[in-house]
């Protein structure tokens, strides 16, 4: 079983550091990487390229750059890893063994999200246990998913918003995902940024809307 990671890139250079480090001991354990940029202007082509990593560059749109690193990777799993997210130690041992025991066919982490604000790990529970009962998975939570499956059902759909719920949807319709409870870091800095209760607000606005057949075009104006 060999794991291709797919990381859609965007002026993430601030975080950069922490998730190349970790990725480097991946690539020397066999695994491979492929970093998709989608027009970075922070410096993150350069230190992703200075970390020995190739960069593949992609239309902005994190289903397009995500499609673009799945068409050319080698995996026979694919792992889909935003750059603002740590994967826990141990993670591709974890899921190879998660997979052969379970024949999943994909699955997702729980997460953690990272910040100050007490409401985070409130937020972070609340999403993993939604997950779990509804069987949709979020980008934040490490998609992982077999080659065989992801060209089944199409890839990500080509919209700026709700693409990693579309591909839930997609992929349910062959199997219940796995979950593991091992859980990835990821970035508080939307949350806080914008507000933490006016983030959750918003983000139950717009997956309401999405569910009732809103287009994802609309919704991502919202987002912005």
């Amino acid at each position: 079983m060999r794991f291709s990671i797919i990381v859609p890139m965007f002026n993430e250079a601030s975080g950069l550091p922490g998730l190349l480090a970790r990725l480097s001991v991946l690539a020397r354990q066999g695994c491979e990487i492929l970093i998709v940029d989608g027009g970075s202007d922070d410096g993150s082509v350069a230190l992703v390229e200075r970390a020995g990593f190739r960069v593949l560059s992609s239309p902005k749109g994190r289903a397009r750059q995500m499609n673009l690193g799945a068409a050319q990777a080698t995996g026979d799993v694919l792992l889909f890893l935003h750059a603002d997210t740590l994967l826990p130690e141990g993670a591709l041992t974890t899921v190879r063994q998660t997979m052969l025991k379970t024949a999943a066919m994909w699955g997702r982490f729980d997460v953690l999200i990272d910040g100050a604000h007490p409401m985070l790990r409130v937020i972070a529970t609340l999403m993993n246990h939604r997950s779990r009962w509804t069987g949709i998975a979020t980008g934040d939570q490490a998609i992982f998913v077999t080659r065989k499956a992801f060209d089944a059902v199409g890839g990500y759909p080509d919209q700026p918003l709700m693409e990693d719920v579309e591909l839930s949807h997609r992929l349910l319709a062959l199997a219940r995902p796995a979950c593991i409870q091992a859980p990835v870091l990821t970035s508080g800095r939307r949350w806080e940024s914008r507000g933490v209760w006016r983030t959750i607000w918003l983000m139950w606005r717009l997956r309401w809307a999405y569910w009732r057949g809103t287009p994802a075009e609309q919704l991502a104006q919202r987002y912005r």
